[in-house]
């Protein structure tokens, strides 16, 4: 069995599904404004893997504080066992794409969950 982890991608879930997305797993903590489960093209939703409700409420989608948000998120992630379950199924796909439903692309959650898998592994 293979142990590194596949290729990991990160779209917006309200982006149209991809050929090359690989297995869809989406990373938010709460179900994305607007969308329709039937139209989401999402085959897991881990949502605790997520940020918990209070960091993401502190964080409030500032880039101002995204670089304490993301110093307290991989505090989360560390102790965090759903990170295990996201770690198998890399491993078990050969491309893993995280979705998430925030408008900043550069200041998000599955931009530190996808850092610290990639130098956690």
């Amino acid at each position: 069995m293979d142990t590194t982890l596949s290729k990991i991608k990160l779209r917006r879930v309200y982006e149209p599904a991809q050929r090359g997305d690989g297995y869809r797993v989406l990373v938010d903590r709460l179900w994305p404004r607007g969308l329709k489960k039937e139209n989401a093209a999402i085959d897991m939703w881990l949502k605790d893997v997520a940020p918990s409700g209070e960091l993401r409420k502190w964080f409030g989608h500032k880039p101002e504080r995204f670089a304490e948000f993301s110093k307290k998120y991989r505090a989360e992630l560390k102790t965090n066992p759903a990170v295990d379950e996201l770690r198998a199924l890399a491993r078990e796909h050969k491309t893993v794409t995280l979705l998430y439903g925030a408008r900043d692309t550069e200041h998000n959650h599955a931009l530190v969950l996808a850092e610290y898998l990639q130098e956690t592994d």
